[in-house]
Parts: structure tokens; C-alpha cells; sequence
């Protein structure tokens, strides 16, 4: 805490710390700076440029997001300069931004942060231009769709790949006005490194990267429900979007706030169709007289499970029992199972499935 020193935000002194960002700063002292290219998860990039301040003794206008606090600096967040400068950079962004119904975040299921801050902010009136970027028709991958047309470029999602998932399935492709996000020989997703994790459509400021299965579903009639993924024991925590009673789509909350930190798997982003599949067992079964199965209370089909152990112990002994507990379960549910084994049944026959 020693090395703390202070700085000036916007005329007001600030307490700042070595390494620390001008957005970080801005950010606990609750100064709101635009930005399109910057995820905490993420190396800051000053990319995208609309988090640009004024920093005095600096000829040139510095990016927030990359520009670290030294001791005494005065800095401006809001000004006629950088009013000016947002106005005409986020003119150039709409200027080479499709425009039609499919760019909205009413029509694609995501957010567009960059047509948000556009109409906060203000955009300068340009001719529309044609980039000639390219996406890939072709990909036949179940999850991840790409529009080439709402890109700007901020390679949030090819860092993302990079930095966090480590596995460097896109990057950006081709120059100049070309300049899109590739792969290798321009290969579908399902032929590269990528793990289809989707961190790129949750990184994503402008919609560009979205989910093949919520497609078209207005982003704005989404409801977000925190829940917490099955799918294995680390506890992950989830936004469950829910539209007209179904859960249709699923996201990680932002980053910095669960134990996921914003990160998820490929089976708990994606694989919610079991929700409302209609073979989902749903209530206890236990089999009857006739070989069938038959819908039963908890209380009768715990009664069956405990009758049947007990009568296998009774005639083979304790060791002709085995319980396997899962890599689903919690902690807490883990210990529980190896107790009944330990305890109830005086077996140390069990094991869990993690351990293979």
C-alpha cells in the first residue's frame, strides 16, 4: 500500500497504484470511458481507439486502456477534443459497418456495443464503403457463426483464443480492407485447434461472432437467469438466456465476477438442449412386476435403491458392493458417497469417475 501514489482524473485527485491502467483507475472511481477493443481477461491491445485521453505533456491523445498511471499525472476524460475525436471515429466505424435490420442486436441475439455507444455518443455522417472482407460460407461447425459485415476488427476474439484458451484456431487474415478474422487455409472451425468454447461470441462487442443456435432471436426479449452448470463439479457459474419459457441460449457472466471468470466450456455453453428434450427424465422410475418402468416418489424409489443394497450385502457381504460417485457431483456430494460406502455399508469399494 506503500507505494501508492495519487493522480489527477478529470481535476479530481485520485489514489492509483504502479501498473495500473488509466481505465483501470477510471473504473474504481467510477469514470465511464468508452471502449470496444478492451476484456480484463485480455493484454490491453488500444486497438480499437475510442478510449483515447488527454494526458497532460503528452502531445497526443493516449489510449485508457493501455496507458499506465505515473505519479502526478493529470488526466481528462472529457473534453471538446475528445468529443470531437469519438464523433469522427465512430463516424468511420458506421461508415464501414453494415447498417441494415441484421446488424441489430433486436435481429442477431447479441449485443452491439459499438452501434450503442454510437447513438450515446454521437457519429459523424459518412458515405457508406465496401470492405471486401470475407467469412466462411462454408463452415459447417454447429455453434459459431461469423458476419464478416459487423467486424471492426478489435481482435478481442483472436486474443481471447490466444491468451486464455491457448489454442490459436483464428487469427486475423489478409491487409488492408480485406483485413478479416481466418484460419488456416480458411478451414472450417471443426478442422482446426479450435475447442468451440465460444469465448469468442461472449467477447465479441458488435455481434459479429454469435451462436448459430439463437440466431434471430430478439436480443432485447432475452431474460437472464444466473444458474450454475451441471455439467461437472468446478461450479461454474452461467446466464441461462430464457425466451417464451425455454431456455435458448447460454452465457458466462461478465468477467472478474464468478469463479469462471467469465469462461466457459464447450458443453456448458452449448449443450442445453437436454433442458427441454423430451426424453428427460424428469421424475423418480422404478421398474414394476411387469419388467416395466413406472413413475414413483423420491420416497419409493430411494427405498427400492437402499432395499437393494442391502439385500446384495445380506447374501454376498459388504465387498460385493461398488459405488461410483461423479465428476458432476460437488464436492460435498462426493464426500457424501464415499460415507455411505465407508459407513452405511462397510465397504471401501468406491471410486470416482475423474479418477480413470
Amino acid at each position: 500500500m506503500s507505494e501508492r501514489f495519487t493522480i489527477k482524473l478529470d481535476g479530481r485527485s485520485c489514489r492509483a497504484a504502479p501498473g495500473e491502467t488509466v481505465l483501470d483507475v477510471a473504473g474504481r472511481e467510477g469514470v465511464s470511458i468508452p471502449t470496444l477493443c478492451h476484456d480484463p481477461r485480455l493484454e490491453p491491445a488500444g486497438a480499437c481507439r475510442t478510449c483515447l485521453v488527454e494526458v497532460a505533456g503528452e502531445r497526443r491523445m493516449q489510449p485508457a486502456c493501455a496507458f499506465r498511471v505515473r505519479p502526478g499525472m493529470d488526466v481528462t476524460t472529457a473534453s471538446e477534443r475528445i468529443d470531437r475525436h469519438r464523433k469522427v471515429l465512430y463516424g468511420l466505424y458506421m461508415a464501414d459497418h453494415r447498417l441494415d435490420d441484421a446488424g441489430l442486436p433486436e435481429e442477431n441475439g447479441s449485443a452491439n456495443m459499438l452501434r450503442e455507444q454510437a447513438a450515446r455518443n454521437g457519429a459523424l455522417a459518412l458515405p457508406p464503403v465496401n470492405a471486401s472482407r470475407t467469412g466462411r460460407p462454408a463452415d459447417t461447425n454447429p455453434y459459431i457463426r461469423f458476419d464478416p459485415e459487423l467486424c471492426i476488427l478489435c481482435a478481442r476474439c483472436t486474443r481471447y483464443c490466444d491468451e486464455v484458451e491457448a489454442v490459436s484456431a483464428i487469427t486475423l487474415t489478409e491487409r488492408g480492407a480485406s483485413t478479416t478474422i481466418g484460419t488456416i487455409g480458411n478451414a472450417g472451425l471443426l478442422d482446426t485447434s479450435c475447442e468451440l468454447c465460444g469465448g469468442c461470441i461472449d467477447t465479441c462487442p458488435t455481434g459479429a461472432m454469435t451462436e448459430k443456435k439463437s440466431y434471430g432471436i430478439p436480443h432485447a426479449e432475452l431474460e437472464a437467469v444466473r444458474s450454475t452448470c451441471n455439467f461437472c463439479g468446478v461450479g461454474c457459474q452461467v446466464d441461462l438466456n430464457i425466451h417464451a419459457g425455454r431456455v435458448v441460449k447460454v452465457a458466462s457472466p461478465p468477467p472478474g465476477e464468478t469463479v469462471n471468470d467469465g469462461n466457459l466450456c464447450v458443453k456448458g455453453r452449448f449443450a442445453y438442449d437436454f433442458i427441454h428434450h423430451e426424453e428427460r427424465l424428469q421424475v423418480p422410475m422404478v421398474r414394476g412386476r411387469d419388467g416395466e418402468l413406472h413413475r414413483a416418489s423420491w420416497e419409493v424409489a430411494i427405498r427400492r435403491a437402499a432395499d437393494g443394497l442391502l439385500a446384495v450385502r445380506a447374501k454376498h457381504g459388504a465387498d460385493a458392493l461398488g459405488f461410483v460417485s461423479s465428476s458432476r457431483c460437488t464436492g460435498e456430494e462426493n464426500y457424501l458417497m464415499q460415507k455411505l460406502s465407508r459407513a452405511a455399508f462397510g465397504t471401501n469399494n468406491c471410486h470416482q469417475c475423474a479418477a480413470t
